[in-house]
């Protein structure tokens, strides 16, 4: 009966730090959403301008199989000269998740892309990212990005 009782106490006591917990992570799970809506819509308008101001200076990316460098180095040397040949970029089915490890959040993605070139053939994929981050100030910056795509059964 002790022993329930002081179980019942504990878990009373424990109660109110979990609840006062909750509402910060709440408003950080969304401050890490909207980091990561940012950069998606920056891809689905071709223009990356601004993004930089989403990722950690010394932000590490790799894509497909490849480190691409900090971020500055893949927007000018990888990603700017992919989005201007591109005519357009759009995505579906989309889903996110954002957990935390202490000061840390990771998130997953996954999604549906198509990308329409310029010139060539339409690439259709399913990409998945995950993403590292962690807050700076006041706002969340991406650490390390890693995104990959495949082309979709049967096709």
């Amino acid at each position: 009966m002790i022993l329930g009782l002081r179980v019942a106490v504990a878990t009373a006591l424990a109660m109110p730090i979990a609840v006062t917990a909750q509402p910060e992570r709440v408003a950080d799970t969304g401050a890490v959403e909207a980091v990561l809506s940012q950069y998606k819509a920056a891809i689905k308008k071709l223009d990356a301008k601004g993004t930089e101001d989403l990722f950690a200076v010394d932000s590490q990316i790799f894509e497909t199989g490849g480190y691409e460098g900090t971020y500055t180095t893949y927007l000018a040397h990888h990603l700017a000269p992919e989005l201007a040949a591109f005519k357009s970029f759009t995505f579906s089915d989309y889903k996110v998740s954002v957990r935390f490890e202490g000061p840390v959040a990771l998130a997953t993605e996954t999604y549906r892309y198509r990308i329409e070139p310029k010139n060539g053939a339409v690439a259709e994929r399913i990409g998945v990212a995950t993403s590292v981050l962690t807050r700076v100030g006041n706002s969340w910056k991406i650490v390390s990005m890693h995104n990959s795509g495949r082309k979709p059964k049967g096709s």
